[in-house]
């Protein structure tokens, strides 16, 4: 029989502990996929519209982001006015321009 106090005398070894090197790994793991797929093709959409909104010119057809078709009138710094039907003008806010819509009637 094993007495309590010889079994106090006997160290039990324990395992070492492996580093944690991969946990570091997976959590850089994803935040490079939420990079690759979410943040990456953000920011170039983003470039791509502000791309598109700085190169508006009086003519373009245009569609804004409350669904209204116009051809724009005039272009200011920051709005643009458009014509949406014989004597209606609207003033909008550039940012508001979402699409050109004579790409999308050719689509069509």
């Amino acid at each position: 029989m094993i007495n309590f106090l010889q079994a106090a005398d006997v160290v039990v070894e324990q395992p070492q502990q492996p580093a944690n090197y991969s946990l570091f790994i997976m959590i850089g793991l994803m935040i490079l996929v939420l990079w690759l797929f979410m943040w990456r093709p953000e920011s170039k959409r983003r470039k791509q519209m502000a791309q598109f909104r700085a190169g508006l010119k009086k003519g373009d057809k245009v569609v804004t982001a409350g669904g209204i078709y116009g051809v724009i009138k005039e272009v200011r710094e920051s709005s643009v006015l458009i014509d949406v039907d014989s004597n209606v003008t609207l003033r909008i806010d550039k940012n508001m321009i979402v699409a050109d819509s004579s790409e999308q009637q050719a689509q069509k």
